[in-house]
């Protein structure tokens, strides 16, 4: 299996973020000339967590590598959160990666439409917020400190709006009635057992792991939030100069991506065989089959973007003061999934 699989890569693309916005919107050290460009190199980003389990499995079992055949190969990076991945969108040193709504919602403004595209759902649901035994509300909340995955990314934000629905208020710099302390999620693990926060709002498997290893309570289940009780949690952005340079590359990668999801559908036992495989070589360890197990029946794997919760996270973003208005008309190019889909008389998707 042709992968290369980078550590800490966030770390490093922060020194380069600086040039983010040229590379994105300019093609930075992308390549040029459309089809007839070549690349040796695929690079696809995601998170070592299992709301990201469609990437996981893809890379575990090979379904990328063998997609792209002898055309390219794979080299994966992962982040903690979105902010991070979008980082190396702008700098060019990712073509693809798996991320969060708001994340991506950011990417598009802050490039003005010209950095990215959303090419494919992948995960609903998974998200939790995980309190200690004695909060039993929201007004038990005042005057504690709740951790999220990073400032501006989607449970960030989703903390903020609800707190703000309910009447409390909270700012950036960690103060407010509740303190939100931004940090990566293996720390809030540890941060939650010492006792140093009182609970986090975080996507699985860390919510099963507060829960199981720490006695944490769950407080609330984001999807009970939302319509049908759907949202996008995970979806798969690519470059726009990578889509436009190289269309069939891409084409591979949602094949891969809509077999991935598949594989999860029909194999669970399987699929969590694969992604606690890929877990442990990414971080050194696997997750305990207890947590896999309340962590794979909290997300629902899926190929459609549920495109109405975007709008809604947007909504949320803007409202706590971390988004400009943007207009999203755009932001989806579905048009080669609903290719792959139709291939395989599958359904289509839609962007609405």
């Amino acid at each position: 299996m042709r992968v290369r699989r980078l550590r800490g890569t966030a770390v490093a693309l922060a020194a380069v973020a600086v040039t983010a916005l040229a590379a994105a919107c300019g093609g930075g050290g992308g390549s040029s000339g459309g089809d007839t460009a070549k690349t040796t190199e695929v690079r696809l980003g995601f998170f070592p967590n299992i709301t990201h389990s469609t990437a996981l499995v893809g890379v575990q079992k090979g379904f990328f590598a063998k997609a792209l055949g002898s055309d390219a190969t794979l080299k994966v990076s992962t982040f903690n959160a979105g902010p991070a991945a979008t980082e190396a969108i702008f700098s060019d040193a990712v073509d693809a990666t798996y991320i969060g709504p708001n994340p991506a919602i950011n990417a598009w403004s802050k490039s003005k439409g010209e950095a990215i595209k959303i090419v494919a759902g992948a995960a609903s649901g998974g998200v939790f917020l995980v309190v200690k035994p004695e909060i039993n509300g929201v007004e038990d909340l005042r005057g504690k400190k709740i951790a999220t995955p990073q400032l501006g990314n989607t449970q960030d934000v989703a903390l903020r709006y609800w707190l703000k629905e309910k009447g409390i208020e909270t700012d950036t710099k960690g103060g407010g009635e509740v303190s939100i302390l931004p940090q990566e999620n293996a720390q809030t693990l540890l941060t939650f057992a010492t006792g140093d926060i009182d609970g986090a709002w975080v996507p699985e498997p860390f919510a099963s792991r507060l829960v199981q290893e720490s006695k944490g309570k769950i407080l609330l289940t984001e999807a009970d939030l939302w319509p049908n009780k759907q949202f996008v949690i995970t979806h798969l952005i690519v470059r726009q100069q990578f889509l436009k340079d190289h269309p069939d590359l891409v084409k591979k990668l949602i094949e891969a991506h809509v077999e991935s999801n598949a594989f999860i559908q029909s194999d669970p036992a399987g699929a969590k065989e694969a992604v606690n495989a890929e877990l442990k070589e990414l971080t050194g360890k696997p997750v305990a089959p207890a947590v896999l197990d309340s962590a794979f029946g909290n997300i629902t794997f899926t190929n459609d973007p549920i495109a109405s919760s975007l709008v809604g996270s947007a909504d949320h973003a803007q409202k706590v003061g971390l988004l400009d208005p943007v207009d999203l008309n755009g932001i989806y190019d579905l048009t080669i999934l609903n290719e792959v889909l139709a291939a395989k008389s599958r359904p289509a998707v839609s962007d609405k």
